[in-house]
């Protein structure tokens, strides 16, 4: 049985996840935020940078945001993982307070170290603990990470991906400001100044998947940062194009493996 928990932490940039997975598969997508995921048990088996790896027990699994890539068991009994949601912007400060650079990446996705990998699964369990040490849980996020930004990190120079006469991130920024609307091929090949075969082709090459299934994929990730918020899911469906409550409800469940009334 799949059992997954979404909590806040005392900062607001970071919330926390606890899931036993054991039948449920997540579809290829991406998310808006840095998910660091702690294998505490079992194994999971994923795709990412066109391969597929598996984690387990003790390691860290590293997914930055817009990164496509899946997730499913590699057992029947499943796997458990503890995840940190990340917002980019608090890890780019912690990037510039330890290095002077705001831009970055980790080289390496998968990452077996058994001390930090204890710190972290402590931290986790800490966070939304109000017995806690309210210092402890102020300090500690940002010793930890820093840890692994000096440690696993690389300053990295700013790539553009170039889709016709725009990149990636100004196409995002258009579906954020038009998520409530429909939005068509035609629409999106005319600002980039493509066919609309020319866009639907660079735009699965650049991301490996259809400008439809990103699109999907970004309305539930704002979905899901509106319900965090506080937002009931009624008002989100609408905020994000979907105007059938129910439809809403079933299509984040499937993608999430939680009801959108169950996001704390």
């Amino acid at each position: 049985m799949n059992k997954v928990s979404h909590r806040k932490s005392n900062i607001d940039d970071i919330n926390l996840i606890d899931a036993h997975y054991q039948s449920f598969s997540f579809k290829r997508h991406y998310h808006l935020d840095y998910h660091l995921g702690l294998i505490t048990q079992g194994q999971q088996q994923y795709f990412f940078n066109g391969a597929k790896h598996v984690a387990g027990p003790g390691q860290m699994v590293i997914m930055p945001p817009d990164e496509i890539h899946d997730g499913q068991p590699k057992e029947s009994a499943g796997y458990r993982v503890k995840v940190f949601s990340i917002s980019p912007d608090w890890l780019t400060q912690q990037a510039e307070a330890v290095s002077g650079k705001a831009l970055f990446c980790f080289p390496q996705h998968k990452i077996a170290d058994h001390q930090f990998f204890q710190q972290l699964t402590q931290l986790h369990t800490q966070l939304d603990n109000p017995l806690a040490s309210q210092l402890a849980k102020d300090s500690l996020p940002i010793e930890y990470f820093s840890y692994l930004l000096t440690h696993y990190g690389k300053v990295t120079e700013h790539i553009v991906t170039k889709l016709g006469t725009k990149d990636l991130r100004q196409l995002r920024d258009y579906f954020m400001a038009h998520l409530d609307q429909k939005i068509s091929l035609n629409d999106l090949a005319t600002l980039c100044d493509l066919s609309p075969s020319q866009l639907l082709r660079q735009f699965k090459k650049t991301t490996g998947i259809t400008p439809y299934a990103w699109l999907a994929r970004l309305r539930l990730e704002h979905a899901m940062a509106l319900l965090r918020a506080g937002f009931n899911s009624t008002e989100v469906a609408y905020h994000v194009g979907f105007y059938d409550q129910a439809h809403f409800a079933n299509t984040f469940k499937q993608t999430f493996g939680i009801a959108p009334s169950h996001i704390k």
